[in-house]
């Protein structure tokens, strides 16, 4: 029966070279709030991060012995549905972050961006403007 469960957020983990870097790019720069962690041996090595509205991320620093090979963040872009996505780029170029300006595509505003570590994430927000793109 696949009416039998109900999911109402899906949480992506990134693997990520330097979780402070990371936390710094998507608490100070982006607003997102750090819900949970995990500090081993005086070190932060897990977070969840969520955003006001329930977006979520969670960051685990990268272990070579047993992480994943290759460059961090290639092949997935993370679409974030927020209420007004050119007010987020007015508000993260004020803090130093690199954005793309808004466009309007698929009836949607958004603004992509791209973490310390490659990984893509767009804010998008609802428009009824023509597309731009």
């Amino acid at each position: 029966d696949m009416g039998a469960i109900t999911a109402n957020k899906l949480v992506p983990m990134l693997s990520v070279d330097d979780i402070e870097k990371t936390v710094n790019y998507y608490v100070d720069g982006l607003g997102f709030r750090k819900k949970s962690e995990w500090i081993k041996d005086g070190r932060l090595r897990w977070c969840m991060l969520e955003y006001e509205g329930g977006a979520a991320i969670m960051a685990q620093e990268h272990d070579p012995e047993s992480g994943p090979e290759g460059k961090r963040g290639d092949g997935m872009t993370m679409y974030v549905m927020c209420d007004d996505a050119p007010s987020f780029y007015k508000m993260v170029i004020g803090r130093g972050i690199e954005a793309n300006e808004p466009f309007i595509g698929n009836g949607m505003h958004v603004v992509d961006l791209i973490d310390p570590d490659g990984y893509r994430i767009s804010f998008e927000s609802p428009t009824d403007e023509p597309d731009t793109h």
